[in-house]
């Protein structure tokens, strides 16, 4: 292996180990990323590319792309010798036709920051090049799939499976990359894998936040100054509520993780949800599992933007 240091700004220097190929890549500046639109013409380069026995990561997006998705990149290109990117914003997942509508769409950026990252291969498809007929299988995987986001956005998840299937499909990688932030959606994504039958390893990448705790999301770049502002509060609750929770009842520390983020103007819970963390079912009392995760929802601001975060207690 070789220790390959990239400086992704002036504030943060990391270190990743790259395959020797990636490495010599990334030192001799000879990578030269490609972006296809035809699904066809990525699995022509991904034939070659297989066929010289290299392995393959994928890093599922839907654009917009910051820090956090960079992560993914950087860890797929340390793993794999080849990686491909998907940039797709899938109308499938969404049950808002507002949200689809205003969902950032930045493809010039999102491939500038590709490119930096060292990915390979960015696949980049129009709507009726993934789906050329309507899809219409359906995914539902309880417990996991119809609790929390599952309940509160009817379809999404069915939606979600129905495009990263089809990527797999498409891509055929060793291994996939999903940041935890979208903590439930890898444990359906898990379900879909195992129940289908895909040969391919989840790798769960933790969460990247800004200085001030604010989850990196691509609809952060939706919020207003004034909504910017007051957003960490979610994440100031979470973290503050562990150390409570140590001396209060489940219950307690609910209630006051909720009552904490309504106090402030501009915030509203949707739904704060404290589960066991490999069945996703909510759990009582403190020593209901071994494994205990808070998982919310909370909407901020006029329009209001719709933000998710979880925190773990135990595990």
């Amino acid at each position: 292996m070789v220790y390959f240091c990239y400086i992704s700004s002036i504030f943060d220097k990391n270190c990743v180990i790259l395959h020797p190929i990636s490495a010599i890549k990334a030192i001799l500046h000879i990578r030269k990323m490609k972006v296809f639109s035809k699904i066809a013409e990525l699995q022509n380069a991904l034939f070659d590319a297989r066929k010289e026995g290299k392995t393959i990561g994928l890093v599922p997006t839907m654009g917009a792309l910051h820090e956090g998705h960079a992560s993914l990149v950087r860890r797929s290109v340390a793993d794999n010798d080849v990686t491909v990117v998907s940039v797709f914003v899938n109308p499938t997942q969404f049950n808002d036709k507002n949200d689809l509508k205003n969902y950032p769409r930045t493809l010039d950026a999102d491939c500038r920051l590709l490119d930096e990252c060292g990915a390979d291969y960015v696949l980049a498809p129009t709507v009726e090049e993934m789906y050329p007929t309507p899809d219409n299988r359906q995914f539902e995987y309880p417990p996991v799939s119809t609790v929390m986001e599952g309940a509160h956005r009817p379809g999404h998840f069915n939606g979600v499976c129905q495009v990263v299937s089809r990527l797999f499909y498409i891509v055929r990688p060793h291994k996939a990359y999903f940041g935890e932030k979208d903590w439930q959606q890898i444990a359906v994504i898990k379900a879909m894998v195992k129940h289908l039958g895909i040969n391919v390893s989840i790798v769960e990448c933790p969460i990247v936040r800004d200085a001030d705790g604010l989850a990196r999301s691509s609809r952060n770049t939706l919020l207003s100054p004034d909504e910017r502002a007051i957003a960490p509060n979610i994440y100031k609750a979470l973290s503050e509520s562990v150390k409570y929770a140590e001396s209060h009842s489940l219950k307690d520390t609910h209630d006051k993780v909720v009552a904490d983020i309504n106090a402030i103007d501009g915030l509203e819970v949707e739904y704060f949800s404290i589960v066991n963390g490999d069945t996703l079912q909510d759990v009582a009392q403190w020593d209901d599992s071994d494994y205990i995760v808070g998982c919310i929802t909370v909407y901020c601001g006029k329009t209001p933007i719709r933000l998710i975060d979880h925190i773990k207690y135990k595990g």
